[in-house]
């Protein structure tokens, strides 16, 4: 018995230094994020943070709260709207936005279908996703941005490991993987030639983890589709599909059920399926994060389309 008891101390012991070393390295990546920050607004002329509404851009926004603190986060918001969001995400994209008191600017994917740019995909796996990328170009040129921020992060697709911080776009919006300007260090080089834009990305070197601890630590508030609810699903390929809207195409033989299930990722509803969860909380989140041996990606169809889906996007411009 008292061999037992000295075990389980010791394991107590190692949870507590598991955690302060998780808390110093969340503190070293938010150190790190806010003085790429910084660097941005100090060498780009029209920054922009890509926001979606989703963990990693929410992150994003609290970490430029404190890079520019006590003055305004000063670039705005944008949002590429697919149409086929999630209620609860753009709900809070709304009330955050106004709560901050932050410039928003909303371009429509449904723009660009009706002015014959992209055409809307159509069948069983449909998705409005791919086409962001007509949207997004689009806009960067009409604002004439040439920083966009992003909360892209190593460990979700092979292909974000290719990315520098500061990642070069041609003036076709494109990127060359094979092509790239060494980044050593701290070293950060914003210095591009008329025409190019950067796409930057604060968070580069944080996990899915990390967010999540950061969310815990900070205290962040996210929308409520990340914790574990009741909602009307049915499956198809092994993954769990919101059957709550008229987005996600369904045959009539998908039975509907009632499932406890969370979202790890929030894009597009017509790519994004759900996890089974009981988490209903950020500590239990974290938990069941800290255990996962999936990457959160793999509720995302859209990267199933092939083994280079991601990378191919990316070259034709896409964040």
């Amino acid at each position: 018995m008292e061999i037992l008891e000295k075990k389980v101390e010791q394991l107590n012991g190692l949870k507590e230094d598991l955690g302060s070393a998780s808390l110093l390295n969340v503190n070293a990546l938010e150190s790190e994020a806010i003085y790429i920050l910084r660097e941005v607004a100090a060498q780009f002329e029209k920054p922009v943070l890509l926001f979606s509404g989703g963990k990693d851009s929410i992150t994003l926004v609290r970490l430029a709260q404190k890079a520019f603190y006590p003055a305004k986060i000063p670039f705005p918001l944008l949002h590429i709207d697919t149409g086929h969001n999630f209620p609860e995400t753009i709900e809070f994209r709304d009330r955050l936005v106004e709560e901050l008191g932050v410039e928003l600017i909303v371009r429509n994917v449904q723009d660009s279908i009706d002015q014959g740019k992209v055409v809307e995909e159509k069948g069983k796996y449909a998705s409005r996703n791919s086409l962001q990328t007509t949207t997004l170009l689009d806009a960067l040129e009409e604002f004439k941005f040439d920083a966009a921020i992003g909360g892209a992060r190593r460990d979700e697709e092979k292909a974000r490991a290719k990315e520098r911080i500061f990642s070069v776009r041609d003036d076709f919006g494109q990127w060359d993987e094979k092509n790239q300007r060494p980044e050593l260090f701290d070293h950060l080089n914003g210095k591009i030639d008329l025409g190019q834009n950067v796409r930057v990305f604060p968070i580069s070197n944080w996990t899915e983890l990390d967010v999540w601890s950061y969310i815990q630590k900070e205290e962040i508030e996210i929308p409520s589709i990340y914790f574990a609810h009741k909602r009307k699903t049915f499956i198809r390929d092994g993954m769990i599909w919101s059957a709550e809207d008229d987005v996600v195409f369904r045959e009539e033989d998908e039975i509907v059920e009632e499932r406890m299930v969370r979202f790890r990722t929030v894009g597009d509803m017509s790519c994004t399926a759900a996890v089974l969860s009981e988490a209903v909380s950020i500590d239990k989140v974290v938990a069941e994060i800290r255990e996962s041996k999936i990457s959160e990606r793999g509720a995302r169809i859209d990267d199933k389309r092939s083994e280079a889906a991601m990378e191919k996007r990316k070259q034709q411009g896409y964040f």
